[in-house]
């Protein structure tokens, strides 16, 4: 986990954003829902219980799921009914996703049930604030999920910890669901009617993934045009092919951004060339990169929007009208959107570290460096430098080719073919990650060989952009005069890449946070309830009591929510 951030995040009616998605998961930072949330879960609740009382027979409250939708269960079995789902639907196999995803995937359930529309109890959702803010992290296998009726597998096993079931870390250990609560000082919860549906039923874990990847496939976009610029001048490349001349005339967004990024990393270059000087234009991966990368960069913008939309809806199912007295069973669970916008961002983030080989391959080729040393050693035969290290870049950039084949357009039939169309979302999300993790490692390639490449130019002729650069890859990695094993180099280089901000760093512009449509989260009729924020600073953020008590001691839940109910110790904590 990165510096702890210590500024909670707000539930309210205001939008969450993926930023602060990327905050709680990544930095510890803490959560406080709103007043008004509390109000809307409580009254949808009432209301639940209000059909309860006049036996009506509505999915999740008194059927079964699925196939079994047209079985009646008995009042007396409603409870127990809630129970068995999750236990029942507990089913996910492979490793545990990693903590900084589990925080993200509780923040977003938390989001999307307090929007009001669930029919939960606000002591649950306090519950599973209690867990993100207090370091209870619940072990979810990755593998399990079709990405609809959402994220059933994985989203059990999150909801077994709330029950004092199934597994959690809990400082440093893998611990029974009930012990990692009773240590952090939480009780679990009696699920009640639709309370164990609500849980589970949802797109958060394809767009936990999915939003952290985009926000490192951003960071990944604004590194490609660092690392192709120190390339470029290490291959003396023509400057005019980044003239915003050019750009202005085709202005996709992402396009011209990537090649003022270009231009200002390069400004100052005594290693750029003119045309004619050395050549009247360079190959394609040095003279399209703007285009190529831009495209990737448009690809996120969009991404990000589909993913700040998500973030901000309710999919559960049924959704419960209190106001209007009616339950809709719908498919907002469907993960769809998400999937396709997850099968895109693996195919932008392919296509960052596709471009990024091919500029390695010009660096090492003696066919194609412009005079520098092949493989960029000195002593060729006897050394060979980094010869294997484009193989390695290779290999990345070839498996990246089959894990961005699309997850989407894979259907299978489930639960007796009620289910007969699912998304393969989380599948799509998984890959997507995959893809941007190894874009780092390609990235870290590409820097490590465009270093070698200023070090034989001379990297007194570097711009101050690109100097900025070159100077951070050698305060970890020293200039290779004599063979030595890479790996740990391109380790070293890949963490730095993955924990740095270069945009903010060198002092360019903010992206955007995406294109979703501003506005209030679940509906036009939720109005803003500003007066509330100041009563909830002085309360921790915890709300008024909500009526009727939960049992096993879920009342005691309320104390989850408080900004300083977050682990106490250290400003610097391990990552996942």
């Amino acid at each position: 986990m990165k510096r702890r951030d210590n500024a909670p995040i707000r539930i309210g009616d205001q939008r969450l954003t993926l930023a602060e998605v990327e905050r709680a998961a990544r930095s510890g930072a803490p959560v406080v829902v709103e007043k008004g949330c509390i109000s809307r879960m409580q009254a949808s609740c009432d209301y639940v219980r209000k059909l309860l009382e006049e036996r009506q027979v509505v999915y999740g409250l008194t059927t079964g799921f699925g196939k079994f939708s047209d079985t009646v269960i008995a009042d007396g079995d409603v409870l127990r009914l809630q129970l068995n789902l999750i236990r029942s639907h507990a089913c996910g196999v492979g490793s545990p996703l990693p903590e900084d995803t589990v925080r993200a995937v509780m923040l977003l359930r938390i989001r999307a049930l307090a929007l009001g529309w669930s029919g939960i109890r606000p002591c649950v959702v306090e519950l599973l604030a209690g867990l993100l803010n207090r370091g209870v992290t619940p072990v979810m296998p990755e593998q399990g999920s079709l990405g609809a009726s959402g994220d059933l597998a994985p989203l059990a096993h999150l909801a077994l910890v709330l029950v004092g079931e199934g597994e959690a870390f809990f400082e440093g250990a893998r611990l029974p669901g009930g012990e990692a609560l009773a240590r952090a000082g939480l009780q679990p919860v009696i699920l009640e009617a639709k309370e164990g549906l609500a849980l589970i039923n949802g797109t958060q874990v394809m767009t936990a993934i999915g939003t952290l990847a985009c926000a490192d496939a951003r960071r990944l976009a604004d590194l490609a045009d660092c690392t192709a610029a120190l390339t470029c001048e290490g291959l003396r490349a023509v400057r005019d092919a980044f003239d915003g001349l050019t750009h202005g005339l085709r202005p996709h967004r992402g396009q011209r951004r990537s090649a003022e990024n270009i231009r200002r990393m390069t400004e100052g270059s005594r290693l750029l060339t003119g045309p004619g000087e050395l050549r009247v234009q360079d190959a394609y991966s040095l003279r399209c990169a703007p285009q190529v990368h831009g495209a990737s960069r448009d690809g996120l913008d969009y991404i990000a929007g589909v993913l700040e939309t998500e973030i901000n809806s309710a999919t559960d199912n049924p959704l419960i009208f209190a106001e209007e007295g009616r339950v809709i069973s719908g498919g907002n669970f469907h993960g769809q959107p998400v999937a396709l916008a997850m099968d895109h961002l693996a195919l932008c983030a392919a296509e960052l570290a596709s471009i990024a080989e091919r500029r390695i391959e010009r660096l090492v080729n003696p066919q194609l460096n412009e005079g520098l040393p092949p493989f960029l050693t000195h002593r060729g035969g006897l050394q060979s430098g980094f010869m294997i290290a484009q193989y390695t870049a290779a290999s990345l950039v070839s498996e990246n080719k089959s894990l961005a084949h699309p997850a989407s357009v894979d259907s299978i039939p489930s639960s007796g073919n009620q289910e007969d169309h699912v998304s393969m979302g989380t599948i799509a999300a998984r890959k997507a990650a995959r893809i941007v993790s190894h874009g780092f490692e390609v990235l870290a390639i590409e820097l490590l060989c465009a270093a070698q490449a200023a070090d034989y130019r001379g990297p007194s002729g570097l711009a101050p952009g690109t100097r900025w650069l070159y100077d951070r890859c050698r305060e970890r990695v020293p200039f290779m005069g004599e063979d030595r094993v890479l790996s740990g180099d391109f380790r070293r280089i890949s963490e730095w890449l993955r924990s740095v901000d270069a945009a903010a760093e060198l002092g360019w512009p903010g992206e955007a946070e995406g294109t979703a449509e501003a506005g209030g989260p679940g509906g036009g009729r939720r109005k803003a309830a500003s007066a509330d924020a100041g009563e909830e600073e002085q309360d921790g953020g915890r709300s008024e009591e909500p009526d009727g008590p939960c049992p096993a001691g879920d009342a005691a839940q309320h104390q989850g929510l408080g900004a300083g109910s977050g682990p106490p110790d250290a400003d610097e904590q391990p990552g996942p």
